[in-house]
């Protein structure tokens, strides 16, 4: 019944049947039916089913906490049972945004799998902000700490940025010495559904502490930061972009960082790992451990700019 329970709560948690099927990776049709014999085996209804939503019953409500309860407690017990395992084994749900993923996070799971050869990684890349709980991941990594109480983090780097272009765009434009002619340039602007980024915030003076913020606009808009990246390097638009982004010395793709006597806000936009327990099990704190090794400790980004450390200052 506990694996009944637990599908129960994916349904309301996703709010369909057809969402919590594909998060489970079955069909929906057998997800209704395991809730149809959970139904017969409790003896009371949990759902009020429509062609347009899913609703709770009132015995569902109460069943629901109990739902919760039992998730709580056979993750507990799982964990638990880890701690006492001499060899690391298990699997491990990861989610992280599309580029930081493919710059660290996959060399971090290639080194792990390695050494844990009893462990199995379920790796989801995409800049979508997931629900880390409803989704049953066991670590987020994140530009940004969570905003969710249930959560934990832990900061793995600090999160700076550069204004960037290349040096065939500032061959076409001449390259801008303040802001207001910066903003008169075509950027690369990133959306990914959920926010935009079209503005530049910024001093209003070099080394003031007044902030400023800009619109910016371009002709191109992309959802994909390895793109616009790419889009950066053919000389097509400016960015401000998290040092992360890079993979090597900006020397070795004839980057420029602009206006480096300005000043940047500073921010808490840190990059963490986040999981949904205190408690964390072995295997998530070998895994967030296998991450800061691969990015260092002053993260290795810091160096892709030289001299960085007196810019932006």
């Amino acid at each position: 019944m506990s694996t009944r329970l637990d599908l129960f709560l994916d349904v309301v948690q996703h709010g369909s049947f057809a969402k919590a099927a594909g998060v489970r990776n079955i069909d929906r049709s057998a997800l209704s039916k395991q809730i149809k014999i959970l139904e017969s085996d409790l003896g009371v209804r949990l759902l009020n089913r429509s062609t347009r939503a899913l609703s709770l019953t009132d015995a569902g409500k109460d069943i629901l906490k109990q739902a919760e309860l039992v998730r709580e407690l056979l993750a507990t017990t799982q964990r638990l049972a880890e701690s006492y395992q001499s060899t690391p084994k298990g699997l491990l749900r990861i989610t992280s945004p599309s580029l930081f993923g493919k710059l660290y996070i996959q060399d971090a799971v290639n080194k792990f799998m390695a050494e844990y050869p009893d462990t199995h990684i379920k790796l989801v890349l995409e800049d979508r902000r997931a629900d880390i709980i409803g989704e049953s991941f066991d670590i987020a990594f994140r530009v940004g700490p969570p905003r969710d109480s249930n959560l934990i983090a832990r900061k793995l780097a600090d999160n700076n940025t550069a204004i960037l272009a290349s040096r065939s765009f500032i061959d076409t434009y001449g390259e801008p010495k303040t802001p207001e002619e910066l903003i008169k340039l075509p950027a690369i602007i990133y959306s990914n559904g959920e926010m935009t980024f079209n503005k530049l915030t910024i001093s209003d003076k070099p080394m003031s502490d007044q902030m400023e913020t800009h619109i910016i606009s371009g002709r191109l808009e992309v959802n994909d930061l390895s793109v616009l990246m790419d889009a950066v390097e053919a000389g097509l638009g400016f960015s401000q972009r998290s040092l992360f982004a890079l993979d090597r010395n900006i020397k070795e793709t004839d980057l420029v960082p602009l206006l480096t006597n300005y000043k940047l806000p500073e921010t808490n936009w840190g990059l963490y790992a986040v999981y949904p327990h205190r408690n964390q099990t072995p295997l998530v704190k070998l895994f967030i451990e296998a991450v800061q090794e691969v990015i260092g400790s002053p993260p290795i980004w810091e160096s892709y700019i030289d001299d960085y450390k007196s810019m932006y200052r």
